[in-house]
């Protein structure tokens, strides 16, 4: 069995829900030696009998009672209702991004959290891809000077469960898709001041159609990022990259063409260094999240994404969904908690 957290044996974790990212988050907390029971009003007993391990309660009170940890992997709309109760029950608490739908919400998360001595922490797993873990890494190194222009993008098929098509309840592809990039280039480019965006939908209320929106953020220190996300047809393949540009140098990844992040100084006769190794060797970022958030929990290091990051990035994509609606640029101090 695994090591979980730095502790000796296994930590015993409670994951709700059994939709997408349960299936991402369960294997990876049995992989760590949890033992893990599971609760969903759909779905649960199917869901451990997938991954081969797992343990199903009833009710959400019948899992509090058992665990240490509560893993909330339910849709958007119902976070704050699992988190509270969480809180008030003393555990410790992961939750898929988005944390909820607004700043005022996620903020009443955050600081019952912390009232009640429990850590949270925002399951934004992009921080822990292999390839944007580099890119933060090397540009906190210095390689591309001063970051001026990032540019993310991400694609894939549309979410098939109707609730991400009311944005009441998901909060649209800019606060449940996009709300990754945004996190990420506010992470490498530092506090955002205003932000501008602009969405295409070709079937709105539905599940079917493609949804195309573009972000533009202003930083506090100068630099420009532009996030580009779409929700596209069954069967699209997923897709995403990067492009960072600064005073010194370039760096960029795409997950169609390339297995290794480039960097560019634009120095003649240089085709550029490659400083990732083929990523299908790097273990799931699943893994490599929980691992981290699971030794904070068990009293280790602060881990490279914390709660007020994920009340950050809920007030960007809030943000931007005001400019949607304006047509103008939003502050972000105007979307206040």
């Amino acid at each position: 069995m695994n090591d979980l957290g730095g502790t000796p044996g296994p930590r015993r974790v409670g994951v709700v829900g059994a939709g997408g990212i349960a299936n991402a988050h369960l294997p990876a907390w049995l992989h760590l030696g949890a033992e893990v029971v599971v609760h969903s009003l759909h779905g649960a007993p199917e869901l451990v009998v997938r991954h081969g391990g797992g343990r199903v309660v009833d009710t959400l009170d019948a899992l509090l009672a058992e665990v240490d940890v509560v893993d909330v992997c339910t849709p958007t709309y119902t976070h704050p209702e699992i988190v509270l109760a969480a809180a008030a029950a003393g555990k410790h608490v992961l939750c898929e991004k988005p944390l909820a739908l607004d700043a005022g919400t996620t903020e009443s998360m955050v600081k019952a959290c912390a009232a009640a001595g429990v850590q949270l922490y925002p399951g934004h797993v992009v921080r822990y891809f292999a390839e944007y873990a580099a890119l933060q890494q090397a540009v906190t190194a210095g390689a591309i000077g001063t970051p001026a222009v990032l540019r993310f993008h991400r694609c894939g098929a549309r979410p098939r469960a109707g609730w991400f098509a009311d944005p009441a309840l998901s909060g649209g592809i800019i606060m449940d898709q996009m709300i990754h990039d945004l996190d990420f280039a506010r992470w490498l480019g530092g506090e955002v001041e205003s932000v501008h965006a602009r969405l295409s939908d070709s079937a709105p209320g539905t599940t079917t159609g493609v949804v195309s929106a573009h972000v533009v953020a202003r930083h506090r220190g100068g630099a420009l990022s532009s996030v580009t996300g779409t929700w596209a047809r069954p069967g699209t393949r997923f897709r995403y990259g990067f492009h960072a540009a600064g005073t010194d140098g370039m760096l960029s990844y795409d997950s169609a063409t390339d297995l290794s992040l480039r960097t560019d100084t634009g120095a003649p006769d240089e085709g550029g260094e490659r400083l990732l190794p083929d990523v299908s060797l790097v273990e799931s970022p699943f893994v490599t999240e929980i691992r981290e958030i699971a030794a904070a929990f068990a009293g280790g290091p602060a881990p490279r994404v914390s709660a007020d990051d994920g009340l950050a990035a809920v007030r960007l994509a809030a943000a931007a969904n005001v400019s949607l609606a304006t047509g103008r640029p939003a502050n972000i101090e105007e979307v206040t908690p």
